[in-house]
């Protein structure tokens, strides 16, 4: 066996699969079809028609969708040679499962396979080997969006059934993830948004409107930022590397954003307290002057006749009804840290 990758369109994140178009070839030799060359004037012959030859049953394990190549003719041949042997080659295009592991993303590395194996010929009938020397050959102008192909490996991966061994081929395809397009689709706007609500630190505590817009505009639109990335991976129940930095960029933004509400807050209970000791101290001078006015009156020649508080016993007052004019106050309970640092604030 040996094959030639053509093109690889694209690699889902999303359905984890990638799809490519190759060119399969399979070759054998079967006594059957030895032929005289004529003294070596035909060196081979040509079959457009495959099902005259016995073929193997190989079949592609991994695979989710498959078509041949029909235009403008079959893109298929087959070779017969005088000593028996048989060439099969066939252009195809394939779209293949990829399970990934999205935990580094988007700085991860994704293993691909592509598995070929027999689907009724067990290895006392069948074996596929690859063929030596170059078994795998990749096209020079390869290009892939988001990913770079760094290596491939030919490995064998025979494997055993109820129904006996199977003989099986495998390839690994080694795509690294290109960070260049999410540094700049991702990271940079997420750095400019947690910039830019930190903008709000500098404008006064007073214009209200101006850091209430700023920090919900930014705060919405990295939660957009967070849900477009999303909408663009699998819903994976572990945590990635790019949840943890939109994470943090979001706690960012809040903070700034619940920042300023404790600024506004905390300085209203200043205010308030400056007003409640304002009036205190005018109260408390009102009552001075007061005070010395009536020192003032009371040096005077006018005198006022001072009666005394206490009722004489014979007042018709009883004991119980004396009683109700006590007055009851009940003991304050012992302040807490917590307590006496609320009641500095206003509340409504």
């Amino acid at each position: 066996i040996n094959m030639m990758f053509r093109s690889i369109q694209t690699i889902d994140d999303v359905k984890m699969e990638y799809s490519v178009q190759l060119t399969f070839r399979e070759e054998w030799v079967d006594e059957r079809l030895i032929f005289d060359d004529l003294g070596g004037r035909i060196k081979y012959l040509t079959l457009t028609e495959t099902n005259k030859v016995w073929m193997p049953d190989l079949f592609f394990k991994n695979e989710k969708l498959g078509h041949f190549h029909d235009i403008i003719l079959p893109n298929v041949y087959l070779r017969i040679f005088p000593s028996g042997g048989v060439l099969y080659s066939i252009r195809i295009s394939l779209t293949l499962s990829c399970p990934m592991n999205l935990q580094l993303y988007p700085l991860d590395t994704q293993t691909c396979e592509l598995l070929l194996a027999s689907y009724g010929w067990t290895t006392e009938d069948l074996v596929f080997l690859w063929r030596e020397g170059d078994p795998v050959q990749i096209t020079q102008n390869l290009h892939l969006p988001r990913f770079t192909l760094e290596k491939f490996l030919t490995e064998y991966c025979n494997s055993k059934t109820n129904t006996g061994a199977y003989s099986c081929l495998k390839v690994d395809l080694l795509f690294k993830r290109e960070f260049s397009y999410y540094l700049l689709t991702i990271y940079i706007p997420c750095c400019m948004l947690v910039i830019v609500s930190w903008v709000s630190f500098w404008l006064d505590q007073n214009a209200v409107p101006a850091r209430v817009s700023l920090g919900v505009t930014t705060l919405l639109t990295m939660a957009t930022q967070t849900s477009g990335i999303n909408q663009s991976l699998p819903p994976v129940s572990y945590t990635k590397a790019i949840d943890v930095w939109t994470g943090v960029c979001l706690t960012f933004v809040f903070g700034a954003l619940l920042e300023f509400a404790l600024v506004n807050y905390a300085s209203r209970s200043d205010i308030h307290r400056e007003q409640i000791k304002k009036q205190r101290r005018q109260w408390e001078l009102e009552h001075q002057a007061a005070l010395e006015a009536e020192h003032l009156d009371s040096d005077g020649p006018t005198t006022f006749a001072m009666k005394p508080l206490m009722r004489p016993h014979g007042d018709g007052l009883s004991l119980d009804k004396a009683r109700q004019c006590e007055i009851h106050m009940h003991p304050q309970p012992p302040r807490r840290c917590c307590g006496s640092w609320l009641s500095k604030f206003p509340s409504r």
